[in-house]
């Protein structure tokens, strides 16, 4: 299958790029990191207005997706510029919301009619913690609920513990306190929290891919400025074969993520094995690209790479975090493998 993005997608993609690229999301981040949350809502604000927000969001709450594809090229966007908060997260639950509220309960629709729409504008920023993701809920300090999936029940948690330091320090953990709203029970909960989690899983290898673009162009950029023995160091062979494998393993992910995007918008309705495959394939293939290209970043700038007052440390750092969060190396190349 031949699969390339047409003008409008593009062009939504650029327009996203450019927004961010004029917004100081390094500056967000960083006091995202202390709990100053006022910049990087501000960012989310403009998201919202570019209509990022209500990708997630079916059009009977207020949003205009699901739209998959126009998710990855946003989240690309967002992972080149570092941009904080619960992105995978948010997007995840809104399609929880949605899966629950079809066909469900009197609750579960009130809590799909309260959330979606303010979801979808920008209002609401949701974290999730399911079992997919671990026992934490990223930045459930700067979200406005915390939706959490145990066993066959979702919860509206009533708060979270206290914020536990990460890797990344533009990624806040907290575990959700128990009790709180009972929202739905039963089989139905697994089954929706599984789709949602392929959700958060595709828009985490989104933030990978961009993340991994970010490290090699900035890269690419000080390794034509640095010389050694009077020479950039970008004129030597093994630079340049270390920023080449880095970007070819980006773009050997940019296709299995537009094929997961494909995959998840043909089965919208709820999990599929073969969606779920192709998500996770997405994951490890991005997240390893990104890696890489973190490592690559750190070897090829040197010291200056350690340092926090640098803003390469930034997306160093997401790279690591973004690597492992909703499904582990070894947990998606099992999926990928599964008969």
């Amino acid at each position: 299958m031949r699969f390339m993005l047409d003008q409008a997608q593009t062009d939504f993609g650029r327009t996203v790029d450019r927004m961010l690229g004029a917004a100081d999301t390094p500056h967000a981040v960083r006091a995202w990191a202390r709990g100053e949350h006022a910049p990087g809502r501000a960012v989310w604000g403009r998201l919202a207005e570019a209509g990022v927000t209500g990708l997630a969001v079916p059009e009977a709450y207020e949003g205009s997706g699901p739209l998959p594809v126009e998710l990855a090229v946003a989240y690309v966007a967002a992972g080149r510029h570092a941009v904080p908060g619960p992105l995978a997260e948010t997007a995840a639950a809104a399609v929880l919301l949605a899966a629950l509220a079809e066909g469900g309960t009197a609750r579960t629709v009130r809590a799909a009619e309260h959330w979606l729409p303010r979801i979808a504008d920008g209002r609401a920023l949701v974290t999730l913690a399911a079992p997919d993701g671990g026992p934490y809920a990223l930045d459930a300090d700067a979200a406005d609920t915390v939706l959490a999936v145990q066993g066959e029940e979702l919860w509206l948690a009533p708060g979270h513990g206290p914020v536990q330091p990460s890797f990344d320090p533009g990624r806040r953990l907290a575990r959700p306190l128990p009790g709180g709203e009972l929202l739905a029970r039963g089989p139905a909960v697994a089954a929706a929290a599984a789709h949602a989690a392929d959700w958060a899983a595709f828009a985490t290898a989104a933030l990978s891919l961009g993340t991994g673009l970010a490290l090699v162009e900035r890269t690419a950029a000080y390794a034509g400025q640095r010389t050694q023995f009077g020479r950039p160091i970008g004129s030597f062979q093994a630079v340049k074969h270390r920023l080449a494998d880095a970007l070819i393993g980006l773009e050997f992910a940019r296709p299995l993520l537009y094929g997961a995007a494909v995959a998840l918008a043909s089965s919208a309705s709820g999990p599929a094995r073969e969606a779920r495959a192709e998500v996770a394939a997405a994951k490890v293939a991005a997240g390893e690209a990104a890696y890489t290209a973190a490592r690559t970043a750190l070897q090829l700038h040197g010291a200056l790479g350690y340092t926090d007052e640098y803003d390469l440390s930034l997306w160093i750092r997401k790279a690591r975090a973004l690597r492992s969060a909703w499904g582990s190396p070894s947990i998606c190349r099992a999926r990928v493998l599964a008969p």
